[in-house]
């Protein structure tokens, strides 16, 4: 099994996350989950991955969520009953209290690691973090009508947590640029805070490095793959990472005036 995490380079101001991207478990949680792996795969942020190379320092956890979720604060990060899965039942039994420890265990070190890492690099100057996750829109079945548009927008950049007056440029050119990506031809629909504001990630980040870090959650719409069979369409994806690309570029401009 691979380590939980890892985390990779050094200087630079952005730094690209994927905590969501993992599917791995360790054994003694395999053992007890009784969840099926379509239903599994679902719930996870599958290819947001091969996004993170935009960042000067790349972010990627192996371990799925239904290990440890890692968006989530320590006391609810082990999903323990169905309402903490989008109502899916997952144990064959509830996991003993040490199960769970050994879980926290790693999301101790996940959260430790990065608090290392990110007060080494904004010593250097103010970074940006893209935290980033995708989300579903067909929750009715593979045959099912997608979720309305007006409330499922392709992009959605959660800035909750952020001081958002203080970090407006950041913000609005990375809007900016990821709202000029062209998929198919077409443009790609990129709102603020509209599916989602930010998770524990997020505000972690935002709470500790209030005049240092910018943190934008990046939620892709899983319109670039298939969320029922998980085939992935390669061409959208490459776009989208384009329009990525832009955007962290973009913002390394702002932070150099």
């Amino acid at each position: 099994m691979d380590a939980p995490f890892f985390i990779e380079g050094r200087s630079g101001p952005i730094v690209a996350t994927a905590i969501h991207a993992g599917t791995e478990l360790r054994p003694e949680i395999d053992d007890l989950l009784i969840l099926d792996r379509g239903s599994k795969r679902r719930e996870e942020d599958p290819y947001t991955d091969r996004l993170v190379d935009v960042g000067s320092t790349r972010v990627v956890v192996s371990r799925s969520r239904f290990e440890v979720d890692l968006n989530r604060p320590r006391d609810r990060a082990v999903y323990q009953k169905p309402e903490d899965a989008w109502g899916l039942e997952m144990w064959a039994a509830a996991p003993d209290p040490d199960v769970v420890e050994r879980s926290l265990e790693v999301y101790d070190a996940f959260y430790a690691a990065m608090a290392e890492r990110l007060d080494e690099l904004v010593a250097d100057g103010p970074i940006v973090v893209l935290d980033l996750h995708s989300y579903n829109h067909r929750r009715g079945g593979p045959d099912s009508m997608p979720a309305a548009v007006e409330d499922n927008p392709e992009i959605n950049i959660g800035t909750g947590p952020l001081d958002r007056r203080r970090w407006s440029a950041v913000v609005d050119v990375a809007i900016e640029e990821l709202s000029a990506t062209n998929v198919g031809g077409q443009p790609v629909d990129v709102r603020e805070n509209v599916k989602f504001t930010g998770g524990h990630f997020s505000r972690w980040i935002a709470e500790r490095y209030p005049t240092t870090a910018a943190v934008l959650a990046i939620e892709y719409k899983k319109t670039f793959m298939d969320e029922w069979t998980d085939d992935l369409d390669t061409g959208h994806l490459s776009e989208l990472h384009g329009g990525l690309k832009r955007a962290a570029d973009a913002i390394i401009d702002v932070l150099d005036r």
